[in-house]
């Protein structure tokens, strides 16, 4: 029965690095193509904001960066890192540079302006606003674009082609554990985190940059398998 499990489990793994990673990122293509295509299309609702309060509710450094800038940044963001998820192409790049554009979104948009408890934080886990915040889209598309970063695009994807061509697949399939390895990932976190939310995302990137570098003062990088 385990043989039978382990065999199953295994084909599942396998049409799995083809099928699931394509999958994400088809619908996060059209998502973020949408999104892109309405702003191009449409009346920079950025500039019709009172310009302090517009301030106010982005992040620095955006807010720094004026109305149309950022439209412009978001608009051609949106469908140019849309298009590459499309093709499979510089695939973690596109996805974490997403990642900040909703995070950004999230905490000029989408995030309560003020809450005094998680419960209280968690009644703008909806799609519609009601008053206290609509963050439930945004933090769906973070957590689908997650797996994009840390996994790649899969098989069905010009970086896998580019990877078979340059020979790269055994390095590239060597699974380096440790310190270094979960300071990464915070600090992939803290890009997601930040905008909302400074002192959090802040302490994860603190954390995860200490991890970074911690193994390089100890003269002995930990890696560990895990």
């Amino acid at each position: 029965m385990l043989d039978f499990y382990d065999g199953l489990t295994a084909r599942l793994r396998t049409i799995g690095e083809w099928i699931w990673p394509l999958g994400l990122r088809l619908i996060l293509f059209w998502e973020f193509w949408e999104a892109g295509i309405a702003k191009y299309r449409g009346e920079n609702w950025f500039a019709n904001v009172p310009y302090a309060d517009w301030q106010q509710g982005f992040p620095v450094p955006f807010s720094l960066l004026g109305p149309e800038l950022n439209w412009a940044a978001a608009t051609w963001g949106e469908l140019g890192f849309a298009a590459l998820l499309l093709l499979g192409l510089f695939t973690r790049l596109a996805a974490v540079s997403l990642v900040v554009i909703t995070g950004v979104a999230t905490a000029a948009v989408h995030w309560p302006a003020d809450w005094s408890s998680l419960q209280e934080l968690w009644e703008g886990y909806v799609i519609t606003a009601n008053g206290g915040g609509n963050f439930k889209i945004p933090l769906l598309f973070v957590l689908m674009l997650l797996p994009l970063v840390f996994h790649g695009g899969g098989k069905l994807s010009l970086d896998h082609l580019l990877i078979s061509l340059t020979h790269r697949n055994d390095r590239l399939d060597d699974r380096t554990g440790g310190l270094q390895c979960l300071g990464l990932g915070l600090a992939v976190l803290s890009l997601a985190v930040i905008w909302a939310e400074p002192a959090w995302g802040g302490a994860l990137l603190g954390v995860g940059l200490l991890m970074l570098l911690m193994p390089q003062f100890m003269g002995n990088p930990l890696r560990p398998d895990f």
